[in-house]
């Protein structure tokens, strides 16, 4: 709105947000950063940002970053730099506790039941994926000394990461869901989220429901498109005329209340009003949808299945073309059979779930943020 000053009308100044790299980075990016910590941890190998670095930077798929940068971003991502306890678990937010048991005992009690299990998962492969690290002949000192010798000057690298290709596929122990893959083009070379979002990943859920049996359960995280409401709940952002007709709507409104007390009442009772569309959507069609705790992709098998198969096309990609990466890819998916399925739920359920399950010494959540021997270098 235009301000008026000494009869004058005036514009106010647009505040436009800078961009920085916190502010850009989408969520599958978030998630390769913490799946490479991550695989740290699995290995029971302390994480330091030297190491974390140089994984993060040999990954041809994501950003070269320095060493300040990749600090912002882990702290940005809900990594901390805290003394080593020997109950890491206790760290843990209050509420991501109760949500990780609580999906924990969800869980076993579909399995204890019967009921089929069904992992679900986006993942992105660029044209330029391939092997970060590989064999090379240090006695080669450039390309006509590799002719002469009637040798080669080595590997043909990519020009940089490429065209990005967004897959969404579903399996369980079977194997991955017949007819069950979504792979399309990203248009956009910053966040994808243009690309896949909710309408997109909506649709193609309700199409895949069809090809699961009734009384399924289907575990996913919680991205911004597997999470839009049924109806927006009011909030300190909205205008107190739009929370009373909320509250009319649903004979909750009190008379003679201001914004806040408003707010209170909406706060009393929002939780019967914060239903998911996916959630909605599955329960129409006799399934279950059961949601990770966050920063939990270590309880999705589908992690996993999704390294065997973006390995198949890095060890595969020679021509760094969308075309064959697209080809590769579905080879790669076909080449996943229910046994490599049911070995990688058998890991979830006898390794991570058990540790999760009974407190011990367990550093999940801890990395070292600061210099190997000085931890107030970043400072």
């Amino acid at each position: 709105m235009k301000k008026k000053t000494n009869n004058v009308l005036i514009s106010p100044k647009k505040q436009r947000q800078r961009k920085t790299v916190l502010n850009t980075m989408d969520s599958f990016t978030q998630n390769a950063l913490r799946r490479i910590v991550h695989e740290f941890f699995s290995r029971n190998e302390i994480p330091t940002l030297t190491k974390i670095l140089n994984a993060v930077n040999s990954d041809t798929t994501l950003e070269n970053y320095k060493r300040s940068t990749l600090h912002k971003l882990l702290r940005h991502i809900g990594f901390k730099f805290i003394k080593r306890s020997r109950n890491s678990l206790m760290n843990d937010r209050e509420d991501l506790q109760y949500w990780r048991r609580n999906y924990l005992k969800c869980v076993k009690e579909a399995r204890a039941a019967g009921k089929k299990i069904f992992y679900l998962d986006e993942t992105w492969v660029n044209e330029g994926h391939t092997k970060s690290l590989i064999w090379l002949d240090s006695t080669i000192q450039n390309a006509r000394h590799a002719m002469i010798n009637g040798l080669s000057s080595g590997l043909r690298n990519p020009s940089g990461k490429g065209k990005r290709l967004i897959v969404t596929h579903i399996g369980s122990e079977d194997g991955f869901v017949e007819g069950g893959l979504l792979v399309f083009e990203s248009k956009n070379k910053g966040d994808y989220h243009q690309d896949m979002n909710a309408e997109v990943f909506e649709e193609w859920f309700t199409q895949v429901l069809d090809k699961i049996p009734d009384g399924s359960v289907i575990v996913l995280d919680n991205a911004p498109y597997h999470s839009r409401k049924i109806e927006k709940v009011p909030n300190t952002q909205s205008r107190k005329n739009e929370i009373i007709d909320w509250l009319k709507e649903r004979n909750l409104f009190t008379i003679n209340m201001n914004k806040k007390d408003l707010l209170d009442i909406v706060r009393a009772h929002k939780n019967r009003y914060e239903a998911f569309v996916v959630d909605e959507i599955a329960k129409q069609r006799n399934k279950t949808v059961l949601r990770l705790p966050p920063y939990h992709c270590e309880l999705n098998p589908i992690e996993m299945i999704w390294s065997q198969v973006k390995g198949y096309v890095a060890n595969n990609n020679k021509t760094f073309k969308l075309a064959e990466v697209k080809q590769l890819l579905r080879e790669g998916i076909s080449k996943v059979n229910a046994e490599s399925w049911k070995k990688c739920i058998k890991h979830v359920i006898e390794v991570v779930e058990t540790k999760m399950s009974i407190v011990e010494p367990l550093d999940r959540f801890i990395i070292n943020l600061e210099n190997d021997s000085s931890a107030s270098e970043m400072e």
